[in-house]
């Protein structure tokens, strides 16, 4: 299956370059101290919503994770330090169902309130997953009531008598007491691992070229994992009408503007490059050479890029235009 580049942030194609240019940077700011997996999950029922007021619900799901982690990392009763994430918005599960979620990377550690001590946590044990889960519920509630309640919410089809404060309040009810999915561990395979498993949704989403098998008369068929099952079984394919699978794909498209990767405290933009050098200074390390990942990177549009990556072409000689050619002679001469 061939597509030309369209450049496009959606298309599973293209910023091949600028996401590896964006692995490369994280590359870079990696400490020398344990590294954790984190994984915020949305219930269904707020999911479903989530569709019609993207901006708002996922924008809540970036800011009240980041600041769940950092409240009970503050907290001297657990880690007792000031910690940075670096959070990536997924809003899909395998077969490209609606499934909102943030990963993030975490350093295993942060630093002390006066800013003068790395403080560690204990080996292969981040934060508590059951007190983040909790907190991260009351808190994210409590945002959608507050968003409800300045009319910042839409609703349609099925869900259109949630506009009344009377029916959310009962919608909600039952969220406040179901388990909501939050996953923290140290990846087995490192930190760099979890970056290059990010780098592949930083500048694209829910499904890569590689997955797709067919389009033909029946519809798209495309590979995808049921996680339900264990071994090679959970490997299948799914054949969709074609327009099922445009409606599918089109859940994942973001608001323009919309920001589906960023840092938060001790990794914050403003704030990164000081911060891991002052890290470093504590840990008796020095940063690698070349490594300014807060220089920034001025995007110029190329004038030749690839077809297959996106990554520009360099022009390597121009070759210059010669005399036309003539017409042969007539063999009969003039006449």
């Amino acid at each position: 299956m061939n597509s030309i580049t369209c450049r496009n942030r959606h298309c599973p194609r293209c910023q091949g370059s600028a996401a590896r240019r964006w692995l490369e940077a994280r590359q870079a700011d990696l400490l020398p101290v344990g590294y954790y997996h984190v994984v915020f999950t949305l219930p269904a029922p707020i999911g479903a919503i989530a569709w019609y007021n993207k901006a708002v619900i996922y924008g809540l799901l970036f800011d009240i994770a980041a600041d769940t982690l950092r409240t009970i990392a503050a907290d001297p009763r657990h880690l007792g330090a000031q910690i940075g994430a670096t959070l990536v918005l997924h809003t899909w599960g395998s077969a490209l169902t609606h499934h909102p979620h943030v990963h993030g990377i975490v350093p295993g550690g942060g630093l002390s309130p006066d800013g003068e001590r790395w403080i560690a946590c204990r080996p292969g044990f981040f934060l508590p997953v059951r007190v983040l889960s909790r907190l991260f519920r009351r808190r994210f509630l409590e945002a959608l009531e507050q968003a409800h309640r300045c009319d910042r919410l839409q609703f349609f089809g099925e869900y259109a008598g949630l506009a009344d404060p009377a029916v959310f309040a009962r919608w909600l009810a039952p969220l406040r007491t179901c388990e909501w999915v939050v996953y923290a561990k140290r990846p087995f395979a490192g930190p760099e691992a979890v970056l290059a498993y990010l780098s592949r949704y930083t500048h694209r989403v829910a499904i890569s070229s590689q997955r797709l098998l067919a389009f033909d008369e029946r519809g798209v068929t495309f590979r995808w994992k049921d996680y339900r099952e264990k071994g090679r079984t959970r490997y299948k394919s799914m054949t969709l009408e074609a327009g099922e699978f445009m409606r599918r794909f089109l859940l994942h498209v973001l608001p323009v503007g919309f920001h589906r990767l960023r840092h938060y405290g001790l990794l914050a933009n403003p704030v990164r490059r000081a911060n891991l050098a002052k890290v470093r200074e504590l840990l008796h390390v020095t940063a690698q050479a070349n490594a300014s990942p807060e220089d920034p990177v001025i995007e110029t549009r190329p004038a030749f890029v690839c077809r297959h990556c996106g990554a520009p072409m360099i022009v390597i000689d121009i070759l210059a235009r010669t005399a036309p050619i003539r017409a042969p002679p007539t063999l009969g001469g003039e006449t």
